[in-house]
Parts: structure tokens; C-alpha cells; sequence
């Protein structure tokens, strides 16, 4: 999961040097990690085919920089 808007999202309120925070959505609150640099080339690719039908300028939002910053597993 990413946040479109990176680290200053409400959605993700987290230390800046903790890799686990936690996501709120109406009453229900999960545990996160924040995944490794490494793999955002992985999910980057898993979005792009999930979401192929979809407009470029859409997969550019999920798959830019600001939102690589913040993906969670």
C-alpha cells in the first residue's frame, strides 16, 4: 500500500526513523512496516500491471518518488 501524497499524508502519520507506524481508516487501526527501498521496483511493477487500463498520469501519481517514499507492507 502507498500513500499518493508521501510522508505528509494524514494517512500515515510515523516517526521519521521508525520502520513500523500505523494506518487508521474509520474505526479500524492496522499495524505497517514500511517496506525497504529495495523492493519498491517490485511494487512499482505490480501497480503498473494491475492498473495497467488505467491513465498514465493516475500510474505516475502511485509510482512517483513522494509515493515511493511511503510504501507499506
Amino acid at each position: 500500500m502507498r500513500s499518493v501524497n508521501g510522508p505528509t499524508a494524514r494517512l500515515v502519520p510515523r516517526h521519521p526513523r521508525s520502520a513500523e507506524g500505523q494506518v487508521q481508516a474509520g474505526s479500524v487501526t492496522r499495524d505497517v512496516t514500511f517496506v525497504d527501498d529495495a523492493l519498491n521496483d517490485d511494487v512499482d511493477t505490480a501497480y503498473r500491471t494491475k492498473y495497467r487500463r488505467h491513465a498514465e498520469n493516475t500510474l505516475n501519481r502511485v509510482t512517483r518518488p513522494q509515493a515511493r517514499a511511503i510504501t507499506m507492507n
